[in-house]
């Protein structure tokens, strides 16, 4: 790849698993910014907007909203640094990937020859502390080892309570999109209001135990839309700008 080399928008989107639209909207939010412009208005991109698209896109599987990864890319200018920082990361995820797969496997062959399941080895690589370093990174030690131990206080059934109190929310959503609702209207905006009390009701998340912070929810409201398979949580790329509308006018009228 030599350094003088240009890609279309349309041969990144391509390349990168994602659309023109979303590296187009990656530059109207000032994330990416093209290399040049053509007089036809075609956007080229060169190797070190490659490198930092890569760096958007490994932030973005990390679950960082748009306003917070523009902070991180500020305040880790050395890239080679920052990517070796999220290779670690990386392979801590595949080897989790890895033993999940062996223990998923592991119980169904118990199943399938009637053998005994062993608890220890059905959940190893399960673990949800996972994000640790980058929790602590974003919002502190403290933030992070209060909503651990939040977690692992809840017990079986209280995550299982949680779980479905998640996607109950989620489905609502779903059927308001679809059913055409009015970001502003009285029962989006009950929708929302449940939302910001799902959120800022763990312990270490920004806002905690008042209400979400203005720039964690508009933060996931935008990751929402940008990211397909945070989209697709929400029926798809419609249902989750119906998400990002009705968050928008949620916080505006609370913050008034």
């Amino acid at each position: 790849m030599e350094e003088n080399t240009l890609w279309s928008i349309q041969e990144i989107a391509r390349l990168a698993g994602t659309t023109s639209r979303t590296l187009r909207h990656y530059e109207q939010v000032g994330l990416l910014q093209p290399s040049s412009v053509g007089h036809n208005g075609y956007r080229y991109y060169d190797q070190a907007a490659l490198v930092r698209l890569q760096r958007i896109l490994l932030l973005r599987g990390l679950g960082l909203g748009l306003p917070v990864i523009a902070e991180v890319l500020d305040r880790q200018q050395e890239p080679a640094q920052a990517l070796r920082h999220h290779l670690g990361l990386l392979r801590q995820e595949q080897d989790r990937l890895s033993r999940q797969i062996q223990a998923v496997e592991n119980t169904v062959e118990q199943l399938k020859g009637g053998g005994r399941l062993m608890a220890q080895e059905m959940f190893d690589g399960f673990d949800h502390t996972q994000y640790k370093e980058e929790v602590e990174q974003r919002w502190g030690a403290k933030a992070y080892a209060d909503s651990d131990a939040w977690w692992r206080g809840l017990g079986r059934d209280g995550q299982q309570t949680w779980k479905e109190r998640q996607e109950a929310l989620s489905a609502a959503w779903v059927s308001g999109a679809e059913r055409g609702l009015e970001p502003a209207g009285a029962e989006a905006q009950d929708l929302a209001a449940r939302h910001d009390a799902w959120l800022s009701g763990i312990p270490g998340t920004p806002g905690y135990p008042n209400g979400a912070s203005a720039e964690y929810l508009l933060g996931l409201a935008e990751m929402y839309v940008a990211d397909e398979r945070f989209a697709a949580h929400y029926g798809g790329q419609s249902g989750a700008e119906f998400v990002r509308d009705t968050l928008r006018v949620y916080v505006e009228r609370r913050d008034s």
